[in-house]
């Protein structure tokens, strides 16, 4: 059974969320403050954190900073701000997805089995008795223990930012539309998420490209999508 923290410190929020996820044959814990909520992150075995933005305390941003830092789990980041600018924060920070408030309980669940089927399959690849290597001049993406080395240097990458650069380093010179890359890394369908898209290609261009205003490696196509170039 997976086990799932919920840091929101709205109660009744909290609590639905709970119940919806209980319902569904999760294992819930909800802790309403940021500092506890990290602890409990931090020394505790959870599948998944659902994490709200606005907490007292510790915000959520350095919550996920902090878990982020030690930990490759899923986030979830809940917030009933819809500033653009804070969707895109918190991914940088390594939130996996960014739900904003109102949302319907079974949308939060549908998103949590995404997230969770999505990282356990990818635990169970790197079990291979073989490293499957993805190498692109001068790139080197060790799919097994999901490392990346840029011309011998090993480059630290988020669960989603491996995702998107494998992905696309697999299928060169192949343009992909934002949504078509949202369904394939997020396994959902973009509901206004493409920010979410943009911001990891941010990131990994800053991570594997000399030069981000002309790189070498992924192309903006403009008015369609991203391709790897080979």
């Amino acid at each position: 059974m997976s086990k799932i923290l919920i840091i929101e410190d709205e109660g009744a929020i909290a609590d639905l969320e709970k119940d919806y996820l209980e319902l569904s044959g999760f294992e819930v814990d909800i802790s309403n403050e940021g500092d506890e909520g990290l602890k409990k992150a931090l020394a505790d075995e959870y599948d998944l954190v659902v994490l709200d933005l606005m907490l007292p305390g510790m915000d959520g941003f350095e919550v996920c900073k902090n878990i982020r830092e030690k930990k490759d789990i899923p986030i979830l980041m809940v917030s009933a701000r819809k500033d653009d600018i804070d969707k895109i924060r918190g991914l940088g920070l390594g939130a996996d997805d960014y739900m904003t408030k109102p949302f319907s309980p079974s949308e939060l669940v549908a998103r949590v089995k995404a997230h969770l089927a999505r990282y356990e399959r990818l635990v169970g690849a790197s079990q291979k008795p073989e490293n499957d290597i993805v190498e692109i001049r001068g790139i080197r993406i060790d799919k097994t223990a999901r490392r990346v080395y840029v011309d011998g240097e090993e480059r630290i990458f988020t669960t989603k930012e491996f995702d998107l650069l494998t992905f696309l380093a697999e299928h060169p010179n192949h343009v992909y539309t934002k949504e078509e890359l949202f369904r394939e890394i997020w396994d959902m369908d973009s509901i206004g998420d493409i920010a979410t898209v943009t911001v990891h290609i941010k990131k990994i261009r800053e991570k594997i490209e000399e030069n981000t205003a002309k790189p070498e490696y992924i192309e903006t196509i403009w008015g369609v999508g991203y391709r790897f170039k080979i």
